[in-house]
């Protein structure tokens, strides 16, 4: 926590997020890492770097209150670790538990199906030795949303770099910067790492800002 800048208080079960004061934005944000999620009702910035993962920005645009996740890998299958779990656990790295995890939590606080806002960004084909992934991620993302009769509001995805992400679930403005040299080597090796570690419609545009 920055001198002079208190952070509101984290929703529970949200408190082991790393969250900070931002100087850039003079905010207070929180920084999700791969199979984590976080949502806010505090006007909090969300912020996370993206690479074949997938996150997902929902809000109940009435109220608010919203979140992001980021998963790695689309579905969980029947012979993967931890099939049944809690937000934040180790199942929420997968997108059908991201999904679920994240919206559940926005409807506890309040939010209503029919005021959901939905946008999407990542699937970068960024591993190449994994070179699908990206786009199974894009792909299960787009059909659960049209299964459950959500819209797609905005989406950036595909293409070949990293991206870093800030969302503010207050107002649904979303920031976007392609990382096309820095941090490049660190994403990439987070996300090998991390897939090791698990064992194994066109483009829509809307509000969503590219940034430097």
């Amino acid at each position: 926590m920055a001198e002079n800048h208190p952070l509101p208080n984290a929703l529970p079960g949200f408190e082991h997020v790393n969250r900070y004061w931002d100087k850039r934005m003079n905010l207070p944000a929180a920084k999700i890492m791969p199979g984590e999620f976080y949502v806010s009702k505090s006007g909090e910035m969300i912020v996370t770097v993206l690479g074949s993962c997938i996150s997902a920005c929902i809000r109940d645009v009435q109220l608010g209150i919203g979140g992001m996740n980021h998963f790695m890998l689309p579905v969980q299958g029947e012979h993967s670790s931890d099939r049944w779990g809690s937000g934040n656990s180790s199942a929420s790295r997968y997108g059908n538990w991201a999904m679920e995890f994240l919206i559940n939590e926005i409807l506890k606080l309040g939010g209503t199906r029919r005021n959901l806002e939905i946008k999407v960004f990542g699937g970068g084909n960024v591993l190449s030795n994994m070179t699908d992934i990206g786009e199974r991620n894009i792909a299960y993302v787009r059909k659960y949303i049209y299964e459950e009769n959500f819209e797609l509001a905005a989406e950036d995805v595909g293409d070949i770099f990293p991206r870093k992400v800030l969302y503010f679930p207050d107002t649904g403005s979303v920031k976007v910067r392609k990382l096309r040299e820095t941090l490049n080597d660190t994403v990439i090796q987070r996300e090998i790492n991390y897939s090791q570690d698990l064992n194994d419609k066109p483009p829509v545009s809307g509000d969503v800002e590219l940034f430097d």
